[in-house]
């Protein structure tokens, strides 16, 4: 699918990059700026996953995959999102995330005020890819603004965000172990 036999191309040294229609744009266009958070979301989740281990790391892993989907569906151009022979985030990645999401959150302790990103490491690792996921999600919706994004990209993301919040409240300790936000605490 991918062969790299060569990294520098020299191809972006005037500001432009590629999308998989060969098409050259700007590296500040709403469909770069998109991808690259796509992108930096996925090395977040690679920093969460050196202090995961089993089921955790093995759904991290699949997320991570799910991502560079995510981020060729973002770089690939058009308008027909489900007849095409484009790699393409589909309906059934969103609907696993919603499933995930539901058995987490069936084990959690309710939750009392909102919550301060810490606890585990692995916890508050995942409470940063949790915030670089949300910043995805607004540069896909500001690139919705301007060209068309596959629907299903967008459920995506904003699932992913919501799955990294639960699953960082899991594995601080299902919820004991969060770390709560005190209003008014320090005045």
């Amino acid at each position: 699918m991918v062969k790299l036999t060569r990294i520098y191309t020299r191809g972006g040294d005037t500001g432009k990059t590629s999308l998989v229609s060969g098409d050259r744009v700007l590296k500040s266009a709403p469909r770069v700026a998109a991808y690259g958070s796509v992108d930096e979301t996925n090395a977040t989740i690679g920093l969460a996953r050196l202090h995961t281990s089993g089921a955790v790391d093995e759904a991290l892993a699949r997320i991570q995959n799910d991502l560079f989907d995510l981020g060729a569906d973002l770089a690939t151009p058009g308008e027909d999102f489900e007849n095409t022979p484009n790699l393409r985030i589909v309906e059934a990645q969103v609907v696993r995330l919603e499933q995930e999401i539901d058995a987490l959150n069936d084990h959690l302790k309710p939750l009392t005020s909102f919550i301060l990103p810490g606890g585990t490491p692995a916890a508050a690792a995942l409470h940063l890819s949790r915030t670089v996921s949300r910043r995805a999600e607004r540069d896909m919706v500001a690139m919705a603004e301007v060209e068309p994004v596959n629907p299903a990209a967008i459920r995506y993301i904003n699932r992913l965000s919501d799955y990294l919040f639960v699953l960082a409240r899991h594995l601080n300790d299902n919820g004991a172990s969060d770390v709560l936000w005190v209003p008014g605490a320090n005045r």
